[in-house]
């Protein structure tokens, strides 16, 4: 089950355009569908840095996932996890048709599709990293 959005988020994700919003909440359904298939569930939502952030603080399973909609890149909603993490790395050997920020972000261009099944295999990464790290 996917919860409401916490008022906070809410108010930062308005400030977002449209189209970003719209995109912020698909992919904010993959997470929330991904922990509960993943038994990693509940995740905290949160704003880190005035971002949409999602963490497993009650099974401490996995890293931070954050979303971001930036001025400077208007066409693109960012996907960010640890930098200090290889997730980057390892996605980028395994999808490199995706766009990809140094070993932070994956950016999603906003007129385009979400690659569904390659997110999702993300979201699963980075909602499980401590189990495996």
């Amino acid at each position: 089950m996917i919860p409401a959005i916490p008022n906070d988020v809410q108010q930062a994700v308005l400030g977002y355009p449209e189209d970003a919003q719209g995109k912020l909440k698909e992919i904010r359904g993959y997470i929330f569908e991904e922990a509960e298939r993943l038994n990693v569930a509940p995740l905290t939502e949160t704003l880190k840095w005035g971002e949409p952030a999602y963490l497993t603080e009650a099974t401490k399973s996995g890293s931070t996932i954050r979303m971001a909609w930036k001025k400077n890149a208007p066409e693109d909603l960012q996907f960010l996890v640890n930098c200090k993490t290889d997730m980057i790395q390892d996605w980028r050997s395994q999808f490199p048709n995706l766009r990809y920020q140094g070993n932070r972000a994956i950016h999603f261009r906003l007129d385009q599709p979400l690659p569904e099944t390659q997110l999702r295999l993300c979201i699963a990464r980075a909602l499980t990293y401590h189990q495996r790290a």
